[in-house]
């Protein structure tokens, strides 16, 4: 087909792409992305690039489309609040 990827191009592609589902499935820093998904860098900039775009949101909307927006994002993050050395 005239307009999908060509195989070179998915073998290109697909160590970052994997690399960007990596880091936002195991929540790790990007310092800790394994060697075998390509530099660090390499990896957020071409994820943050896109996020930027809003590609991000356009896959997410759409594949939330296709489940009749069964789809659900939990975010498990932690995050500590300075009290000013008061705890709580």
């Amino acid at each position: 087909m005239r307009y999908e990827l060509s195989q070179y191009e998915w073998d290109v592609v697909c160590p970052v792409l994997n690399g960007i589902f990596w880091i936002l499935r195991s929540g790790a820093p990007w310092r800790d992305l394994p060697g075998e998904y390509g530099p660090y860098t390499t990896c957020y900039n071409r994820f943050n690039k896109r996020r930027k775009a809003g590609i991000w949101d356009a896959i997410y909307d759409a594949v939330a489309r296709l489940e009749n927006a069964a789809t659900q994002m939990i975010d498990t993050s932690i995050v500590r609040k300075d009290l000013g050395g008061k705890r709580t």
